[in-house]
């Protein structure tokens, strides 16, 4: 389906579901070369929209920004522009957001990121910037310029005290503004589900789309799933275990236990589906193209 002529808002509310794309900022020019080959190989899976991430600590801006923007400008994909409130003034962050529009970037996902330190250190707010992601959300609505996105996390965010209290900070998000929330990553379609319910129960119907990062690599979705704040499964570790040394293996389990999980959110009823890509297109287009087999995206 084109969403060409679509909001990104309305596309995620429509009855078929999404499919988008996150990458990273690479740190160097080989990086780039690799991510834009990556993007030519996705560009024919005509996704709803691919996103752009900050580096960690909010390093790489300049280089997101100007991703973003050429990705705008270059290619048929709409690109959602991440902005995140580290070590970046009030001022600042208005800047980036002008540049977003300037350069026809019109979807932003609003993140208040992770402190320096890391996603387990205590949040240093810039004396002359914001705390919360709410805040950078208002922001960004009383611009007018953008449909904005937020984070949303199945299993809570690392802050949170409890799973209730992190639901109503979503609902406080897209009360200022947000229209749609994208998930951390997760490998139980019930943490997907719970939240969403969560969220229902408070009386907001914010579209939350889920976050998917099939397991290539043992070791590297294991320290991201720890410093997300997201548990690796009983259920998952038994199938990964036993063949964690056979590379070749992992890779296909992880690609299996990923589409399995692709099922079990669209047959629930989830908007869509956002994979991240590593910056690598290989895995995700195998995964696409089973759930397309099978008539599901």
């Amino acid at each position: 389906m084109s969403t060409e002529h679509q909001s990104l808002v309305a596309a995620l509310r429509a009855p078929s579901p999404c499919c988008s794309f996150e990458f990273f900022p690479p740190k160097d020019d080989d990086g780039e070369a690799v991510l834009w080959q990556t993007i030519a190989d996705l560009e024919p899976l005509d996704p709803t929209f691919v996103s752009v991430t900050y580096g960690a600590g909010g390093t790489s801006q300049e280089r997101t920004v100007r991703i973003t923007a050429r990705i705008a400008e270059q290619t048929s994909m709409r690109p959602v522009g991440h902005l995140t409130l580290v070590g970046q003034t009030r001022g600042e962050i208005e800047s980036v957001l002008k540049q977003y529009a300037a350069s026809g970037v019109d979807n932003v996902l609003a993140l208040r990121g992770d402190p320096k330190g890391g996603p387990r250190a205590p949040w240093e707010p810039h004396p002359d910037g914001m705390t919360y992601a709410v805040d950078l959300v208002e922001l960004a609505s009383q611009m007018g310029l953008f449909e904005i996105g937020v984070a949303a996390f199945p299993e809570g965010h690392p802050d949170a005290e409890s799973l209730d209290r992190d639901a109503e900070v979503l609902v406080q998000k897209a009360r200022a503004g947000a229209q749609y929330a994208i998930t951390q990553l997760f490998f139980r379609a019930s943490d997907y589900f719970g939240l969403v319910d969560r969220v229902r129960a408070l009386g907001s119907d914010i579209p939350i789309i889920p976050g998917i990062m099939p397991i290539l690599n043992f070791a590297q979705v294991a320290r991201m799933a720890e410093l997300s704040g997201a548990e690796m499964p009983a259920e998952v570790l038994a199938e990964i275990d036993p063949i964690r040394d056979d590379k070749v293996a992992v890779r296909a389990k992880g690609i299996e236990l990923a589409t399995q999980l692709c099922r079990d959110l669209l047959a629930g009823g989830a908007p869509g589906l956002h994979f991240i890509t590593l910056n690598r297109s290989k895995a995700t287009r195998e995964i696409f193209e089973r759930l397309r087999a099978e008539g599901l995206v």
